[in-house]
This record gives structure tokens, sequence and C-alpha cells, in this order.
């Protein structure tokens, strides 16, 4: 199989013309201007073989997935995604693999107009690490510092299938097949909600984007903003949507997920990359007014609160004893 040469494969894969950019790929550096009036948002995330991604992944869902969960960055900021860049590590530089992941990556840029204007290539270990660029109204970006005793806390779309897929994966659960793919999706193919972060502009007092896990996320928001939290673990139970899937499959055999298991996926699975915000009641109206605009759904999940700490409740209530602990690189 004839691989290719490093500056053949940007040629062939990578290098399109400018848009917005005032220089795109093919220079030392790229050159990148924000409208008046307006601040860059800048992320960077970096996927690495065996612990990110599995090999066995369809490069056409790897390459999506690479600039989805940078595009939730901005999303979580109320950023509009402008551009990004992409450095690329490969262990053979090959055509059947670069041809369907830049295939995929291109594919949702083009969806959220953000261009690549940049990078780097490398032989090594599969590694891909971009950066994404994007813009805001100075002093509109929702941060995770914002959040006020009485907000009400949301979140976006599903949480908790994307662990159920990993687990299948490793071998300690069965699920049907069509259960097995539901989740697989959200694993592989998460979708940045960049309509939903924008419509939350001036709306949202604090948001952040799920990667590590609901609960560990949350704490990030609690302490920056010098506040505590109740969660209602029914109302986020509900949002695995395997879950609310199997209730059709149940009698058959192979469905061995314990209810426990459903929760403790949806607190602390990670990999959703849905957003997780805050607003004031006054404005449950407008928040659902921003979810029908975006056509992302959003759960209210829990409140802000002034007693710092982390509460979690049954549907009457009641205590529940917070045993999770999300994802942690080094942990």
């Amino acid at each position: 199989m004839k691989t290719l040469g490093e500056f053949e494969l940007i040629e062939r894969y990578f290098k399109r013309p400018a848009r917005r950019a005032a220089l795109g790929v093919g220079d030392d550096c790229a050159l990148l201007a924000p409208a008046p009036g307006m601040q860059l948002a800048v992320s960077c995330d970096m996927l690495v073989e065996g612990r990110h991604f599995l090999s066995t992944v369809d490069p056409v869902l790897l390459g999506h997935k690479a600039l989805a969960v940078n595009l939730s960055d901005l999303a979580a900021c109320g950023a509009k995604p402008l551009a990004f860049t992409l450095a690329l590590a490969l262990p053979r530089a090959e055509a059947k693999w670069l041809e369907p992941f830049a295939r995929g990556l291109l594919a949702l840029a083009d969806e959220h107009g953000c261009e690549l204007i940049g990078g780097d290539t490398t032989q090594g270990p599969l590694n891909i690490c971009i950066t994404v660029f994007g813009e805001l109204p100075t002093g509109q970006a929702l941060l995770r510092s914002g959040a006020t005793a009485g907000d009400d806390l949301y979140v976006s779309g599903n949480v908790g299938d994307a662990r159920l897929a990993l687990e299948v994966f490793r071998g300690t659960v069965s699920v049907p097949g069509a259960l097995f793919e539901l989740a697989r999706a959200r694993m592989e193919q998460p979708t940045p909600r960049v309509a939903l972060g924008l419509a939350l502009r001036g709306l949202a007092t604090a948001a952040i984007d799920i990667s590590d896990g609901l609960l560990g996320d949350l704490g990030h928001i609690l302490k920056q903003s010098g506040v505590g939290a109740s969660v209602d673990t029914e109302a986020v139970v509900s949002r695995v949507a395997a879950r609310a899937a199997s209730a059709a499959v149940e009698p058959l055999a192979g469905m061995t997920v314990a209810p426990a298991q459903w929760l403790a996926w949806a607190l602390a699975g990670g990999d959703d990359y849905e957003l997780l915000f805050t607003a004031p009641r006054a404005q449950r109206a407008a928040v659902l007014a921003a979810s029908k605009a975006s056509q992302t759904p959003v759960t209210r999940i829990g409140r802000i609160e002034a007693e710092p700490g982390l509460r979690l409740l049954d549907g009457q209530g009641q205590s529940v004893p917070n045993r999770y602990t999300s994802f942690d690189h080094f942990g």
C-alpha cells in the first residue's frame, strides 16, 4: 500500500481555499481577525488512540468527533465557530484512512462554517489535536463563574449513552443490538450544541460542556461560582436515551443492565458533549424558547444554592448518597 508524503497528504486532503480567514493553509502562520466589537474564543482538545477512541472506529466518525468535541467547547462559551487548526500524528499516511477521516472532519466543519486554516503532521502513534477559534460579542461569553443561588440547573440532550457503549465494548454489560447502536452513535458521533450555546447568550448565567461526567463538570461551575447545588437524580437518569428505549426490549435475552448502572452512567459517564448550564428561575420561558429555536431539548435537573457542596436527591426529595466519580486522565 503506497503511503503519502507529508505535503502531498496536506495538499490532497486538507488544503482548501481561505474564506473568512485572511490567510489559510500553506504558510508558516494563518491570519484570522474577528469582526469589529467581537472577541476570539479559543479552545484545544486532543484525541489519543486507545485513550479517547478505539482502533476499530470508523475514520469518518473519528474525523467528525475530533472536531465535534472542540465545537462543543465553543458552544459552552456561546461562541460562533470561525476556524480551526489540525495537528495530526499518523503511524502511516495511507489514503484508505485519510480520505474518510478528512471527509468526516470537513463535513462537520462545513456544517458549522468553520474553516481549516493550518496545522501540522508527523509520524507517530495516532493522535489528533485540534485548536478551534470562535467569535462572540465582547463581554457576552458564557463562563463557569456566573451561577447564583436560586438559578435553575439544566442539561441539554441526553447523557449516559456514550458510557453504556464503552461498557459494551469492554464486555462488562450486554444489551440488545438496537440499544448498542443507539448508544454507540452517541459515543462516536456526538452533536456539538452550537445553536443552543448561541441562543443562551445573555440568558444563561453559567455554562460548561459535559466531557468528563455531569457531576464532575458541574463541580467546576460550583467551584468557580462559589455556590452549591441540588440535583434531581431521577430527572438526570430520564435523559439516558438507551434506558428510555430499553422498556420495549427488556424482556429480550441479553438485557443485563441494572437500574443503578443507568444512574451512574448518567451522572458520571462522560463523553456526552451536552451543555450543562444555569439560568434564573424567572427565565424559564426564555430557556424553553431557546431550546425550541435551537432544536435542542433541555431538561431542568436541579437548582443552584448558596450553601456550598453538591446534594443528590431522589424523586421524593430525599437525599441520595454521592458515590460517583467522574473521569480524570491522571486519576
